[in-house]
């Protein structure tokens, strides 16, 4: 009896949802998915080929810039396949593993991006502050072993994630409201205590965007402290302007991110449709948008 029970809950499968109410014009509401994925995909890349193939652009803050891009790509590669699928073919189920591997590397990958932000915004301290030790603070090799940390630590602190779901078993209701696996629904739907899940899933949040989020608003207050001392305006302006597709970055990650994060925790029986449009906003607008203002604000591009 007890491998039966096993092998049950082994292959159990949750269904995905789009847009509750709108499943005749999914295929309609698809169009402007497909050309948002293919947009965000050749604007990354072409930002990724410029900078490898033109030397005059391998500086940190275009190192950075490429860092960026390819967690983009990651996000956009881990989400297409299942919201593609829902509105393209109807495609709903998805097995336990493979949202499992959705829980790794979503989340993986946004924390990935929040400390390349901070990394970029660390970039702008230096450049404005210490101009003359720019060069010799952040070498190739520096930077590179900052870009790896960047990666070790956005899988040491998700990893966990999908590991202390993986021993629950599933007896719940398995409808999850977006168009991917969400750690949060996923956990509720444990037949099983999942206060050890809350309170890490609450800690990696707090830990990915609480704490970037602060050292980049302290970055920007002693920037800004800098930048005032100078008297020149038009020198104050122009050491402002460097900063401004960072800052559009920033906003554009950040504010979805902790917005959907509030709706997670404090969302009890409202609709879900602003948790759903955030969870859209939060996954594709920050890829579409990055390459386009850094195109617009940045000449070499």
């Amino acid at each position: 009896m007890s491998a039966v029970n096993d092998t049950k809950f082994n292959s159990v499968v949750f269904f995905l949802t789009g847009i509750p109410g709108q499943e005749d014009i999914h295929l309609w509401i698809s169009i402007p998915f497909c050309f948002m994925y293919a947009i965000s995909i050749v604007g990354n890349s072409v930002i990724l080929f410029i900078i490898k193939t033109d030397p005059s652009l391998h500086e940190p803050m275009y190192i950075f810039l490429s860092m960026l891009a390819i967690a983009d790509l990651g996000l956009l590669i881990a989400t297409m396949p299942t919201i593609l699928g829902i509105y393209l073919f109807n495609s709903r189920e998805i097995s336990l593993d493979a949202c499992f591997t959705q829980l790794l590397f979503i989340p993986s990958l946004q924390c990935i991006e929040s400390s390349v932000l901070l990394l970029m915004a660390f970039d702008r301290f230096i450049a404005i502050c210490y101009p003359l030790r720019y060069a010799s603070i952040l070498t190739l090799p520096r930077i590179g072993k900052m870009g790896l940390v960047c990666v070790l630590r956005g899988v040491a602190v998700t990893l966990p994630l999908p590991i202390l779901l993986k021993r629950f078993r599933y007896c719940r209701d398995n409808v999850v409201s977006h168009s991917y696996c969400v750690h949060n629904e996923v956990m509720k739907m444990a037949c099983s205590d999942i206060t050890v899940n809350n309170i890490y899933g609450l800690f990696t949040k707090l830990l990915m965007m609480g704490l970037d989020s602060l050292l980049i608003f302290l970055s920007y207050v002693m920037i800004l402290k800098i930048v005032l001392s100078i008297t020149s305006h038009t020198e104050c302006l122009r050491a402002l302007n460097t900063c401004v597709s960072h800052l559009c970055a920033v906003l554009l990650f950040y504010t979805p991110a902790i917005g959907l994060s509030v709706i997670h925790r404090f969302r009890e029986g409202s609709s879900p449709m602003p948790e759903i449009i955030l969870g859209y906003i939060s996954m594709l607008v920050p890829p579409l948008m990055n390459p386009i203002v850094y195109s617009v604000k940045s000449k070499h591009l």
